[in-house]
Order: structure tokens, then C-alpha cells, then sequence
């Protein structure tokens, strides 16, 4: 049986209130109702999914697993991440990439350190004197046969065909 959707992802937070403060004030997340875990859990909404934050001893932010997030207005994002210094160039090479089919990705890490992926659908969009020369992928690594059609929005290759 096919899966119909992602419904949520739980990353890990080292104080809740301060990553669910995060992810509302750059992301517009919206606090939901919480079941009690009895362990600190807040649920957020983003779009039609959520993001379910959570505290427990031990637990400790991957270094390159990530969570993908399409925003409405990416230079706002930008911009806010450039001036709180969460841009995070070591997880793949560069904090901001040019995918192959005109996508751009940049890469943050939260409060608790997981890393963040924005995307956004058409570099071509954006005004490159706020966020400068977008490096592309396609320079550092040849993108060739399938790895060359790639793409983060399925919709707009769907409605190409």
C-alpha cells in the first residue's frame, strides 16, 4: 500500500521553549495542542505537516540527517539567517547550493544544533545582491543521466511533462 504523506518529523531539543521559539519566529510554525509525554513535547504546524520537538536525556542532533523546509519567502529567511549567523557550510560543502534543476538549498542549524535545510523552488528568482553568487552544485559534483532531472518539487516537474 502506498504511503499517502509525511505526517511528521520529531527532532531533538535541548531547551524546548527556545527551539519551539525558533522554528515560530523563522519558520511561522504554529503551536498545536500536545498530548503529555511526560517527557517536554511541543507539536508545531507547518503547513499541512508538523514538527514534533522533544527533550530527552542523551539524545544528541545528527550531523548530516536534516529536515527539508519550502518557505514563501526565502529572502526573508535569508536574511535572517545571515544576520544571526545559523548559515552552516560544513554538513555539504557550501550553506547555500544550486541544485540541477534550478532549486537552491541552504543550510542552517536550529537552537539544539539539528540541521536545517530551506529550499526553495528557482534560484533565478532571487536577487543575487542580497544573497550573492549561488554556487551550483552541478560545478563541484557533474550531474549526469537521472542525478541531472532531480528536483525537491515534484509538482513542477509533474506539471512539465
Amino acid at each position: 500500500m502506498p504511503a499517502l504523506a509525511i505526517n511528521h518529523v520529531s527532532v531533538h531539543a535541548l531547551d524546548l521553549e527556545a527551539s519551539t521559539r525558533f522554528y515560530v519566529e523563522l519558520f511561522g510554525a504554529e503551536r498545536i495542542p500536545t498530548p503529555d509525554f511526560g517527557f517536554p513535547v511541543q507539536w508545531l504546524r507547518l503547513g499541512e505537516q508538523q514538527l514534533h520537538l522533544f527533550v530527552r536525556d542523551g539524545a544528541a542532533p545528527p550531523a548530516y540527517h536534516h529536515l527539508g523546509i519550502t518557505v514563501e519567502d526565502f529572502e526573508a529567511v535569508f536574511r535572517r539567517v545571515r544576520d544571526l549567523h545559523l548559515a552552516d557550510g560544513r554538513a555539504f560543502a557550501a550553506s547555500i547550493n544550486e541544485l540541477p534543476d534550478g532549486a537552491v538549498q541552504l543550510y542552517l542549524r536550529d537552537p539544539a544544533g539539528n540541521l536545517v535545510e530551506v529550499d526553495w523552488p528557482d534560484a533565478s528568482t532571487l536577487d543575487r545582491a542580497l544573497v550573492g553568487e549561488i554556487p551550483r552544485l552541478a560545478d563541484r559534483i557533474p550531474q549526469r543521466g537521472e542525478h541531472a532531472r532531480a528536483t525537491l518539487f515534484h509538482a513542477r516537474a509533474d506539471a512539465a511533462r
